[in-house]
């Protein structure tokens, strides 16, 4: 089953999209324009409870990767190539939960996403004025990925030292994260969406930057 863009693009028009890289500042600019604005917020993975009761093995292997992997050195071990291509598949079978939810949260408000949703698929359910790109350099992705302190990275840290050869296991893992973060760099930098680039002089201050997506998405506090 399919539904027509123009039905996706009418019932998501309360809808706006921050995508990109990480350590761009998009769940940062998110949160900011949610106060300000009186939005409703969709953070990362925001609907995962809904998520993981929902996908099985045959309609999402991807997801169901952490119900069928053998243990914790098996998920940090794969090539950076699997990495990525499991990264990409998750992305893939987020899309229909995603938009499900967003259909049903921006009935009658208006929302600020923090999304996964690839540039191709946002292209065709949303106008250009409802997406915004932030980029960073992918190094930067590799070097700060632990510098959080989420319990997530913490977990997956201890794993990493309990392994027997951590230190190969933990340049193996950032030269994964890496991958993913220079690939999805590239693709967003060929796109013509509104950008904001870490590396270049529209990153400035996190106020001008506020300023700057609520200007692109047409955002006014009546």
């Amino acid at each position: 089953m399919e539904i027509n863009e123009n039905i996706l693009k009418h019932y998501l028009s309360n809808c706006y999209f921050v995508t990109g890289t990480a350590y761009a500042g998009k769940s940062t600019v998110c949160k900011a324009l949610a106060a300000r604005y009186s939005l409703y917020h969709c953070e990362e993975n925001y609907n995962s409870d809904t998520i993981f009761s929902v996908i099985d093995v045959k309609n999402q292997p991807n997801l169901s990767y952490f119900n069928t992997m053998k243990d914790w050195e098996e998920f940090l071990n794969r090539t950076p190539k699997e990495y990525e291509e499991w990264v990409l598949g998750n992305n893939q079978e987020l899309i229909g939960f995603e938009i499900a939810e967003l259909i049903s949260l921006s009935k009658d408000k208006k929302v600020i996403v923090d999304t996964n949703i690839p540039i191709n698929v946002l292209e065709k359910i949303t106008d250009e004025k409802h997406i915004v790109i932030m980029l960073s350099p992918p190094e930067i992705s590799s070097s700060r990925f632990f510098d959080r302190s989420d319990p997530e990275k913490k977990f997956l840290l201890e794993q990493i030292n309990l392994s027997d050869n951590a230190s190969v296991v933990y340049k193996n893992f950032l030269e994964s994260i890496e991958l993913v973060n220079k690939n999805e760099y590239e693709k967003y930098m060929k796109s013509n969406f509104f950008t904001i680039n870490r590396g270049f002089d529209e990153w400035c201050s996190e106020e001008e930057t506020l300023n700057i997506v609520a200007k692109h998405f047409e955002l006014y506090i009546e």
